[in-house]
C-alpha cells in the first residue's frame, strides 16, 4: 500500500515493509476554504466573540495600536489590517492616531520586502511612517507590571501608550502554548528580550504545558495573565489549511475568540490513534520555514513509545541559522546542561539573532535524542551536522524508512502526513 507525506510543496509517496502494521496515516480533516477572505474577515467583525464590536469598544482621541504576526505565519495581514483601520476610523480614530506593529517577538528580523508582503501596502500608504518592527532588545520597552509568578512584563512602547490595543494572528496547535494565536501576539510578539525569556525558560519542561490543553497549562496562563497587563483589548485569528489558505476566522475577546478557535482548529487536526507506535514517520509541513518546522518532532512524541524511532522528514531549504543551534548542541553534555546554561543566561551571541523559541529547542532536542532514535531526512544538512543533534541521517525517505527497519524488523507505525499541524491524541 502506498502512503504520503506532504513535502515542501508537494507530495512524496512511499510505501512500507510488509511487517510493517500501520495504525493511522490519518491527515488533518480538510475543510472548505474560504472563498472570499474580506468578506470572512467581515462576519467575524460584525458578529465578535465575548465583547462588543471594535467600533463601540474604541473611542474618539483614543491612539491605538494594531499587532500583527510576522512572515513565521500565512495570516492575511495585508487584507486584515486595512479592515480593522476601517472599523477605527467609524469609531471616530483616524489613521493618523493609529500604529502598526509586526509582532516579531524574538524571531529574525524580516526585510522591507517581507514586511510590505506582510502589512500590504495599503496599510503602508495609510499609516506611513507608522508600521514598525518590534525589538525585544530596545531600551524602550516599558514595564508595566509582574506577573503573578513574578515574571517582570516588559512590552513595545507603542503598546504601552496605546488606549486600545488590536491584535491579528493564526490560531494553530503549539506544543508548548497548546494553540498559537490569542495572546501570544502580546507574549512573545511585543514583550522584552528578558520578559520572553523569563517565561520561556520556566515553562519549557514542565509537563503541563502541551499540545492542544489550555486548562490547567501554565506556559497558557501566564501568556494569558501578561496580555491583559498589556491591554490586549480584541484580537483576531483565523483557521489556515496545510497550504496557508483560510478556513475560517474568529473575532473577540482575546480569550474566548481563541478557545472557539482552539476547538475548532482541534476538530480538523486531531487525530485519534489506538496506542503509541513503534516508528512514527512525520513531516514538517506546513510549518517548515525556520524554528517553525521543529514543532513537527516536539508533536511526534505524543505518538511514539519510549526508546521508539522517529522519522523526521524537513526540507530545511533556510538552514543556515540551525548551525548555530547545532554547535551549541553538540556542545551541552545533556538536556540538562543546556537548559541549566539557559536558565543562567549563557546564550552565545551568535543564536541570539535567531530567536527565544529557535535556540531553547536545544532542551527538547536533547531529551528526544536522549529517549528515542530520531532519524532526520533532510535536503538542507548534512549527514555531519545532522550527527552533531545525535541524530541519525538519511538522503531519502526510503532510507530513513530502511533504517528504521533494521532497528524494528517488526513494528506499529503511525504516518503524520502533515505533522506541523497534527495533533495525535491517543484514545
Amino acid at each position: 500500500m502506498n502512503y504520503y507525506l506532504n513535502y515542501s510543496g508537494g507530495r512524496i509517496n512511499f510505501s512500507l515493509p510488509s511487517e510493517w502494521n500501520v495504525l493511522s496515516s490519518k491527515d488533518c480533516a480538510k475543510a472548505p476554504v474560504v472563498e472570499d477572505v474580506g468578506k470572512e474577515i467581515e462576519r467575524a467583525l460584525d458578529n465578535p466573540i465575548g465583547t462588543s464590536r471594535l467600533e463601540q469598544l474604541a473611542r474618539p482621541g483614543m491612539k491605538a495600536a494594531v499587532l500583527f504576526d510576522d512572515i513565521q505565519r500565512a495570516t492575511p495581514a495585508s487584507v486584515t489590517i486595512p479592515l480593522i483601520l476601517n472599523r477605527l476610523n467609524q469609531a471616530g480614530i483616524p489613521d493618523e492616531r493609529i500604529t502598526a506593529i509586526c509582532a516579531r517577538g524574538t524571531h529574525p528580523l524580516p526585510t522591507p520586502e517581507q514586511l510590505e508582503k506582510k502589512a500590504g501596502k495599503e496599510t503602508l500608504v495609510r499609516l506611513h511612517g507608522r508600521v514598525h518592527i518590534h525589538d525585544s532588545q530596545s531600551s524602550e520597552n516599558v514595564f508595566v507590571g509582574k506577573t503573578r509568578r513574578g515574571t517582570p512584563v516588559e512590552i513595545n512602547r507603542s503598546v504601552a501608550e496605546a488606549d486600545i490595543v488590536v491584535g491579528i494572528g493564526t490560531c494553530m496547535p503549539h506544543p508548548y502554548a497548546g494553540h498559537s494565536g490569542g495572546c501570544k501576539i502580546i507574549m512573545p510578539g511585543v514583550c522584552s528580550y528578558r520578559t520572553v525569556g523569563e517565561h520561556h525558560y520556566a515553562w519549557l519542561r514542565n509537563k503541563d504545558c502541551k499540545l492542544n490543553v489550555l486548562e490547567g497549562n501554565p506556559f497558557y496562563d501566564e501568556t494569558t495573565e501578561m496580555a491583559r497587563l498589556a491591554g490586549l483589548s480584541f484580537k483576531m485569528d483565523f483557521l489556515l489549511n496545510e497550504v496557508g489558505q483560510v478556513i475560517g476566522a474568529f473575532a473577540g475577546d482575546p480569550v474566548e475568540e481563541h478557545r472557539q478557535a482552539a476547538e475548532h482548529a482541534a476538530s480538523l487536526y486531531l487525530i485519534p490513534l489506538p496506542k503509541e507506535a513503534d516508528v512514527v514517520i512525520t513531516s514538517a509541513a506546513p510549518l517548515e520555514i525556520g524554528v517553525q518546522a521543529t514543532k513537527s518532532l516536539l508533536n511526534a512524541r505524543l505518538a511514539v513509545k519510549a526508546g521508539g524511532t522517529i522519522i523526521w522528514a524537513a526540507a530545511q531549504k533556510q538552514a543556515g541559522p540551525l548551525m548555530s543551534l547545532i554547535e551549541q548542541m553538540a556542545a551541552a553534555k545533556s538536556a540538562n546542561d543546556y537548559h541549566r546554561k539557559l536558565l543562567q543566561g549563557d546564550i552565545p551571541d551568535s543564536i541570539k539573532p535567531h530567536g527565544i523559541s529557535f535556540f531553547m529547542l536545544g532542551v527538547p532536542f536533547k531529551e528526544l535524542s536522549e529517549k528515542y532514535k530520531v532519524i532526520h531526512f533532510t535536503e538542507g544538512l548534512t549527514k555531519e551536522q545532522v550527527e552533531l543533534m545525535n541524530f541519525g541521517y538519511a538522503s531519502s525517505l526510503e532510507d530513513a524508512i530502511q533504517q528504521a527497519y533494521k532497528i524494528t524488523p517488526k513494528a506499529d507505525v503511525t504516518i503524520l502526513p502533515s505533522g506541523g499541524t497534527i495533533i495525535p491524541s491517543i484514545k
